[in-house]
């Protein structure tokens, strides 16, 4: 669990330091339009709830996902997209799961062939590493926010599963059911996480260090910046303060 820990953490203060925004924002705006398929109103559907959350913790207008929302239910003109989830191995053996959304399948295909060829890795079947996840809500919470009494109180109250020591972050990790339960209680009570989402959590790592470590982070950035790149998963673990070098 703690290098998916780590690796979110350093993404989400990246996000919000760097010239990206503009990036999250596409992300976002697909999720919110291909969530409103099934339904426009945020509060008879989970899956569009939590996209315009995750929005609106991004700062995103209030038009831009008003006009996120009417594409997806059809009042607006809008390109369709096809979502894909590809599997495969990077670096040093470490099972990738990269979800997109398309509107140009064959050459979405051919363009994440290629950034796995090119850092080392190679794109498999499907069903290659999904195995190896599963989808769960996962909050981090830096330590100087709240001591653990006190957020184990909180959490397991709400629904969350599991508390988890990360080093310099506690980790909580729910069923994906619990996870604006989970949220909505801990900022009622003035904790602000750095990272909270649903996620694909590994059920085990690969240790990354040196040429591996390098090639696997390299990877992982020329995925998430690929314009139709939704979200990347990874099962690596490198020790943070080679990380957080690698990742400046």
């Amino acid at each position: 669990m703690s290098g998916h820990s780590k690796w979110a953490t350093i993404k989400h203060k990246k996000a919000a330091t760097d010239a990206k925004r503009g990036r999250l924002f596409t992300r976002l705006i697909k999720e919110i339009s291909i969530a409103a398929r099934a339904g426009g109103d945020p509060e008879a559907n989970p899956r569009l709830r939590t996209a315009v959350v995750a929005a609106k913790a991004a700062s995103m207008p209030a038009d831009n996902i008003k006009r996120a929302i009417q594409r997806g239910t059809g009042q607006l003109p809008g390109a369709t997209f096809e979502e894909v989830t590809f599997e495969g191995y990077g670096p040093g053996g470490v099972a990738v799961m990269v979800e997109v959304a398309t509107d140009n399948r064959n050459r979405t295909v051919s363009e994440i062939r290629h950034v796995f060829g090119k850092h080392g890795g190679n794109l498999g079947e499907n069903g290659c590493v999904s195995w190896m996840f599963s989808k769960r809500s996962l909050i981090v919470i830096p330590k100087e926010k709240a001591g653990e009494d006190q957020l184990m109180e909180i959490v397991l109250a709400a629904g969350a599963d599991d508390l988890r020591d990360e080093g310099d972050n506690w980790s909580v990790l729910s069923a994906p059911e619990a996870h604006e339960t989970v949220l909505s209680n801990l900022k009622q009570n003035g904790i602000e996480p750095a990272v909270a989402e649903v996620t694909m959590v590994p059920q085990n790592h690969v240790k990354l260090e040196g040429k591996h470590a390098q090639a696997m982070l390299r990877m992982s950035e020329a995925l998430e910046e690929h314009e139709d790149v939704q979200n990347v998963y990874a099962n690596f673990d490198i020790e943070e303060k080679e990380m957080e070098a690698l990742a400046h």
